[in-house]
């Protein structure tokens, strides 16, 4: 991998000694010590050529000085190659039209890529996806970011938001709850320039979730509803059915049983009716009778509500065998109906086989679970 400091100082027309010139003013300015400039000019030869690694302290004087980031100095981009012809201006036409030349087709293969690693995550867990997704979201954005026009950058930007929605839910369940939360803002982000209220409104309430694992159940109340809010009249039935679902689990977890109670009886209202489960207008999003009821007896569970058995085993009768990781959270939600119940052997069976399905997945968030209702039997 080409050194980028060459690159950079040979931009800026800086000889080398006029490198460790900058470099010893920077340091005297900013009260720093340095190697004297016999070495400081040493080291810049061995930066350039490979032969010396350039440290954390003189990255950051380097940084400034030349306005690089990290990558950039340790020339892992092409961005700092000077243009033969116009200083970079040559190569940064060409990405636009690049990305001005993305038609209908290809938005549907992003979409089609996206939707190929929602069933992988759904079956199999999210944890063998981190790098397919990390290329997937990194793609959408370089194709955003050079696209021009509105009719070429919100298609673009749709696709972006379902993508890093989906890798946010991904990296939340494998516990990597910052990356999380960076994905739901760049999906928040998209779904803003996509004009997208549906989508804005979901990656708003799985967000919501972030700050209910991470112990802040009435702040997660607060976005759920603003999540409601951000859809409006914009949503369709079943994602409004779908966030009084996700409202009714968290206010359970921030122990308001009425409001849980209420925003289940408005999910019901809502859902439409019939054995299909995908809203056709955000294919994120799976909801039924059968799904609800699954819901509905997670949010009881929390509640210690009796009927919460009931709703689950008819959940657990009616599962779709596709949805893998989610069965580990119904058998999570059966053994924490049981326990209310003081129904203890019951409660060991079903989290045996959270484990076991979670240790599948690689689910970090589900085994965390597992771990947390163990400790209470």
């Amino acid at each position: 991998m080409t050194n980028g400091l060459k690159a950079a100082r040979s931009a800026r027309e800086w000889s080398q000694e006029r490198l460790v010139r900058e470099i010893e003013r920077y340091a005297q300015q900013h009260m720093l010590d340095v190697a004297s400039k016999a070495s400081l000019r040493v080291y810049v030869s061995e930066w350039e050529n490979g032969r010396r690694s350039i440290s954390a302290r003189y990255a950051k004087i380097l940084r400034a000085l030349l306005g690089i980031t990290d990558d950039e100095l340790a020339g892992r981009t092409e961005l700092l190659t000077p243009s033969v012809t116009a200083d970079g201006y040559d190569e940064l036409m060409d990405r636009i039209d690049a990305a001005r030349s993305i038609s209908g087709t290809m938005v549907d293969t992003f979409m089609g890529q996206t939707e190929l690693l929602r069933t992988v995550d759904r079956q199999m867990g999210a944890a063998s996806l981190v790098d397919q997704m990390t290329a997937h979201l990194a793609t959408l954005e370089e194709a955003l970011t050079f696209a021009v026009l509105p009719e070429t950058r919100r298609p673009v930007a749709r696709a972006l938001a379902g993508a890093a929605t989906l890798a946010a839910w991904q990296a939340l369940d494998v516990g990597a709850i910052e990356r999380a939360w960076r994905h739901y803002e760049l999906g928040k982000r998209a779904a803003q320039e996509a004009e997208e209220p549906m989508y804005l409104a979901h990656a708003t309430a799985e967000q919501a979730y972030v700050l209910c694992d991470a112990g802040r159940a009435p702040m997660a109340v607060r976005l759920i509803r603003e999540a409601q809010r951000l859809g409006g009249k914009a949503m369709s039935p079943r994602l409004t059915a779908w966030l009084y679902a996700a409202e009714a689990e968290i206010c359970a977890r921030a122990g308001m049983p009425d409001d849980c109670k209420r925003a289940l009886e408005s999910a019901a209202r809502s859902l439409p009716s019939g054995d299909e489960a995908r809203d056709p207008d955000m294919l994120s999003i799976f909801l039924n009778d059968g799904h609800l009821a699954r819901w509905r007896g997670n949010a009881l569970a929390l509640i210690g509500d009796e009927e919460a058995v009931e709703s689950l085993y008819t959940a657990l009768d009616n599962a779709d065998p596709t949805f893998i990781r989610a069965s580990a959270g119904l058998r999570c939600d059966l053994a924490q109906a049981h326990m209310a119940r003081g129904e203890y052997d019951q409660a060991h069976k079903h989290l045996r086989q959270a484990r076991l399905i979670a240790n599948r997945t690689g689910s970090v968030r589900q085994r965390r679970r597992v771990e947390q209702l163990t400790q209470r039997l």
